[in-house]
């Protein structure tokens, strides 16, 4: 995971509008590095939707279909339909949509195109709120963390939406997580999906240094700490939804060193710290007992 083996093609160009550090477009630019020129995108509203340049240029080298916010993967749908009539079978099409987009405003619809088994790929780049229209607090928010609408004391007390678990109860044959500080893993991924047909998810975990009030330059590091505090771990859920592999093979560090070096977090007291790690603990044990296979009794694992 750690030896650099990134293809050279670039399929995305300077020019683009991204705000320093922005881990979405690390993540775009890794996700077209694996799946190549015969893609087209589909991008509701979100980051990207501004990031890739004002009409008509484009600092993507891929065809882009712009659509509303709540209709990535209907529109993904629809375009993978209208190029298989035309005979095309080899254009992959990708939905790329932020979390808002995704475990909101978009799930209607995405899981419309899961249960029909649309032959498309989804990707949640996810920065952990609405951060093109203000930072406003989405369902894909971390408990105790700072928004624009949980500010001050008023932090938001609801964990994190399990948007994997959801989607393996679409049975789809392919699901996985990945980080923008991993970029191989990230890159094989994709690649795996490229080579399967029906719905494919994945979730890509792309910190947003203007909404976490992070420098810049830490955006890639807070990525990697998230995945070895065990914040977001890398899964991948195969078989339609039936076995689960987690990534271990890492050195544990500290939920505490993970929030701190965030703005978003720094208002949380010490009990508070303590149990939004405990509750971070015990989302990793349930994760584990998904790979195992066997039943998860919380509070018992810790």
């Amino acid at each position: 995971m750690n030896a650099p083996k990134i293809p050279l093609p670039e399929l995305m160009t300077s020019g683009h509008l991204a705000c320093q550090g922005c881990g979405a477009t690390q993540a775009m630019r890794f996700a077209l590095k694996a799946l190549g020129p015969r893609t087209a995108l589909v991008l509701p509203a979100c980051c990207w939707s501004v990031i890739d340049g004002p009409f008509p240029h484009s600092s993507l080298k891929v065809p882009i279909l712009h659509t509303a916010f709540e209709a990535a993967a209907s529109t993904a749908s629809g375009l993978k339909a209208g190029l298989e009539m035309r005979g095309d079978t080899e254009t992959v099409v990708m939905a790329w949509a932020g979390d808002g987009g995704t475990f909101d405003i978009g799930i209607q619809a995405l899981s419309g195109a899961a249960e029909r088994n649309e032959d498309i790929i989804y990707c949640c780049y996810d920065n952990e709120a609405y951060m093109n229209t203000g930072i406003q607090r989405s369902s894909s928010t971390p408990i105790g963390a700072w928004t624009t609408t949980t500010p001050g004391v008023h932090w938001k007390k609801r964990p994190k939406k399990k948007m994997i678990d959801i989607m393996a109860a679409h049975s789809i044959p392919y699901i996985a997580t990945a980080s923008v500080a991993y970029p191989n893993d990230l890159i094989e991924k994709f690649r795996k999906a490229r080579e399967i047909k029906g719905t494919r998810f994945l979730h890509v975990f792309a910190p947003c240094p203007t909404g976490w009030k992070l420098a810049p330059e830490l955006s890639v590091s807070m990525a990697r700490q998230a995945v070895t505090s065990k914040v977001f771990p890398l899964v991948e859920v195969t078989d339609n939804g039936r076995t689960w592999k987690v990534w271990k093979d890492f050195e544990p560090t500290p939920v505490k060193d993970y929030c701190m070096a965030q703005g978003r977090f720094r208002h949380l007291s010490e009990d508070e710290l303590r149990l939004v790690a405990e509750g971070i603990e015990e989302n990793w044990q349930y994760l584990l007992s998904r790979e195992a296979g066997s039943a998860f009794v919380p509070g018992l694992q810790h």
